[in-house]
């Protein structure tokens, strides 16, 4: 029997997952939280003991008072960040926002100040580049209908 002492390292990474919502123009919907300098997509940390798709379906109803049923994942990203440690970040397909949905977006957990949609070329003036290029990878992605690995925001 191998004790804890005896058992390798392992990694212990944080994990969040998000959703991509697009409109009828193919522009991807993005969230300025009101604790960060830069846009992001929907979605946050995964709890202990939940799935990131329960986790994913949680923070879009509290962040934007939307009850969803996202699509499938689009891509897994290993993304440790320094002084923050590992990560693993999953990308779920929310589908098309209906007007319908849009009008009602709604701030129920105050961490959300605004929304906008903004087209793939336009991303990266709104977000990190890391961040930036995993919603590229994930659009891609989705396109080719496939889910995608990555390695801090690029496809390996």
């Amino acid at each position: 029997m191998v004790t804890a002492n005896e058992m390798p390292p392992m990694a212990t990474p944080r994990v969040a997952a998000g959703a991509l919502f697009f409109d009828d123009e193919g522009r991807v919907l993005l969230v300025r939280p009101n604790y960060k300098e830069h846009w992001d997509i929907p979605g946050g940390y995964v709890e202990p003991g939940e799935s990131p798709r329960s986790a994913c379906i949680r923070e879009i109803r509290e962040e934007l008072n939307l009850n969803v049923d996202i699509g499938s994942l689009l891509v897994v990203d290993w993304a440790p960040v320094v002084g923050e440690g590992d990560k693993i970040l999953f990308i779920f397909d929310a589908g098309v926002l209906s007007d319908e949905d849009q009008h009602l977006i709604a701030f129920v957990d105050g961490e959300i100040e605004e929304w906008r949609f903004a087209a793939s070329d336009e991303i990266h003036g709104f977000l990190p580049n890391r961040l930036a290029r995993r919603i590229r990878v994930a659009i891609a992605a989705r396109q080719c209908g496939r889910t995608a690995y990555a390695e801090h925001g690029s496809e390996s």
